[in-house]
């Protein structure tokens, strides 16, 4: 039976790196995939699902109109799809959210979401928000503040390195503008 899972952690905790590994596991087991990332995040090109430790792989790219069953029903027509992979969770609408749940529920095909759960303010992504409330499964990656805490905030930083604490929910970047920390220091870093 198919789920729906959402796989969430801060930045730099190995998501796209996790989504690409099990996405190989299929394939290297002669299973077709289906891959989606993000239209909004180019860092590496478009259609394109990298990690920082160098794998990648062509993928289709979302944005708010897509239709992400119409693509997997088309696309499972053409071949057997043994799972779904989207990258950059947190973009997604409500809507999209449930196509995906359609996916599971009436394609019978299981759907493996990865993303943030929050913004550089600490609060839920549209996208991450719904999926929390609707996977049949959540799952935490892990990774680690600066103080060897687990790191569950992701900090939005200026050109030196101090906390931005307004603008844009989404702005697209790495290491030189978002920091994994821990809830404590999260803060911290708000009062300075």
């Amino acid at each position: 039976m198919a789920k729906l899972y959402f796989n969430y952690a801060a930045m730099n905790a190995g998501k796209s790196t996790t989504l690409l590994q099990a996405s190989f596991n299929y394939r290297e087991r002669g299973m077709d995939t289906i891959e989606f990332t993000a239209k909004i995040d180019d860092r590496v090109g478009g259609g394109v699902i990298a990690s920082r430790i160098g794998l990648r792989k062509d993928a289709h790219v979302f944005d708010a109109g897509t239709d992400l069953y119409e693509i997997v029903k088309e696309e499972s027509a053409d071949m057997s799809a043994a799972c779904v992979f989207l990258d950059e969770a947190q973009f997604l609408s409500n809507a999209q959210v449930m196509q995906l749940a359609r996916i599971v529920d009436e394609l019978d095909i299981p759907v493996l979401c990865y993303g943030l759960r929050t913004d550089f303010m600490g609060d839920l992504f549209e996208g991450s928000a719904r999926l929390l409330a609707v996977s049949d499964e959540i799952r935490e990656l892990k990774t680690i503040c600066k103080c060897g805490r687990k790191a569950t905030m992701n900090l939005r930083i200026d050109e030196n390195g101090k906390a931005v604490t307004s603008g844009e929910t989404i702005e697209i970047g790495g290491n030189d503008r978002y920091v994994p920390l821990c809830r404590k220091h999260f803060y911290e870093a708000f009062k300075d």
